[in-house]
């Protein structure tokens, strides 16, 4: 079993920065990811990052976005620059644990209860 626990959230004007943390309960060594899902859309993924720091990001985030881990904190990340208003979302930390290897946004059996981001024009 693994909890989660993101915070981060909150309100922003257009091209500025947040930072999501997600505290798990146990070691983060395996597979885990940001999500995003907004209003009336579907939940989508953002970021994931594995056991050897591999990371990978959606194309509508690369370039702006940083998924990272501290495994000795256990604690995920998600550093978010030159946000948009297509940005705001509810934000969701999953974990693939104990798979230590991602496949794509598959797989991910726990996740957290969300933060939001609102990013205002």
């Amino acid at each position: 079993q693994v909890q989660l626990v993101e915070s981060g959230g909150g309100s922003v004007q257009a091209g500025g920065s947040l930072r999501l943390s997600c505290k798990a309960s146990r070691y983060i060594y395996y597979c885990m990811a940001w999500f995003r899902q907004a209003p009336g859309k579907e939940r989508e993924g953002v970021a994931t990052i594995d056991s050897d720091y591999n990371t990978s990001y959606s194309d509508s985030v690369k370039g702006r976005f940083t998924i990272s881990k501290d495994n000795a904190e256990n604690t995920l990340y998600l550093q978010m620059n030159s946000l948009k208003p297509d940005d705001t979302a509810m934000y969701y930390c999953a974990s693939r644990w104990p798979v230590a290897r991602c496949s794509g946004y598959t797989g991910f059996g726990y996740w957290g209860q969300g933060t939001q981001v609102t990013v205002s024009s």
